[in-house]
């Protein structure tokens, strides 16, 4: 199992190629999403993301009007507040949680989210593949990127790869 950050950058990188045709090949192929998601649940349960929040440091966060309204609520201040000072407009993904190169997501202090009760869907969903809407093949398109900076896509990958007998 590989979490070093830097290594997953670098392999995930190097193995782009790779992945877009092990993409290619689970769309175009019957599989078990049931395997896929025990693999992926498997690989879960042994990183912790809390330690390694590389997620909220490099990935957006879309806030849909339900995260908006619980997120306001758990800050105790209205939407409209929160909207202008935790949101911003992202041309391609819409309404996303502010974030800085340095820092990351305005919620992350260290590793630590400061509103994780309250998170976003699209976080407590966080990395989408156990939990999410349609098969693991139907969101394939956001792993290749996520592999090159989450541990637990990284590793998921290479080990469905490996229990498809993808061949490079």
């Amino acid at each position: 199992m590989i979490t070093d950050l830097v290594q997953i950058r670098l392999l995930g990188e190097k193995k782009r190629e790779d992945n877009l045709r092990f993409r290619r090949f689970l769309k175009s192929h019957d599989h078990s999403d049931r395997i896929l998601r025990r693999i992926a649940e498997d690989v879960e349960e042994q990183i912790d993301c809390t330690v390694c929040a590389n997620c909220c440091k490099v990935a957006t966060a879309i806030v849909t009007e339900r995260d908006v309204e619980r997120l306001a609520r758990h800050l105790r201040i209205p939407p409209a507040k929160f909207l202008t000072n935790y949101t911003t407009e992202s041309e391609e993904e819409g309404r996303v949680l502010r974030r800085t190169d340095e820092a990351g997501c305005v919620f992350l202090d260290g590793t630590a989210c400061t509103v994780y009760e309250a998170r976003p869907d699209a976080c407590q969903r966080f990395p989408h593949l156990v939990r999410g809407a349609g098969s693991i093949a139907s969101r394939m398109w956001q792993m290749v990127d996520r592999a090159c900076y989450c541990p637990i896509v990284y590793n998921s990958l290479q080990a469905f790869k490996v229990e498809l007998g993808f061949k490079r």
